[in-house]
């Protein structure tokens, strides 16, 4: 499962519903069988989120903060890359779905996911990606149960 930037942001801002969800699904998901990856757009969308100031709708945090939560992060995540192949599904789900502006992001997103094999994502504006057959959403909401499960009882 790919995690979308706000699972990130999630993960970071402790006043974001669903924060403990998101440490636990980056940190422990695999063990309940949901195995996270991200990108570079991800990673570029949180460095960009999590910089820009409180004023701004942004984390507020030092770029070097910034980096440390990438780092801790992505040790529990798989990485995909971004070659050729996603460069070109993108411009075909361009094509074919006349998809403008900010919709670009998540076509590419899409595309990552699709050369990747990938066919879940964890995100929270899983509307954004209902037009893309094949390609199922889940939110943090969602998945509490499982973590919670795989985390045992307290």
């Amino acid at each position: 499962m790919l995690l979308a930037t706000r699972i990130l942001v999630a993960a970071t801002d402790e006043s974001r519903p669903f924060h403990a969800a998101a440490l636990r699904l980056i940190a422990r998901g695999c063990t309940a069988g949901l195995h996270g990856a991200t990108s570079g757009q991800v990673i570029r969308e949180y460095l960009v989120v999590a910089t820009r100031p409180l004023s701004a709708n942004g984390l507020g945090l030092s770029p070097a903060d910034a980096l440390g939560n990438i780092g801790k992060m992505t040790r529990h995540l798989q990485f995909c890359d971004e070659p050729e192949s996603v460069s070109v599904r993108l411009r075909s789900l361009v094509g074919a779905g006349e998809i403008s502006g900010k919709a670009i992001h998540d076509a590419n997103i899409v595309a990552t996911l699709i050369e990747h094999g990938i066919e879940l994502l964890a995100t929270e504006n899983a509307e954004d990606f209902a037009l893309y057959p094949g390609i199922e959403t889940v939110r943090l909401s969602e998945v509490e149960a499982q973590l919670s499960a795989a985390d045992g009882p307290r």
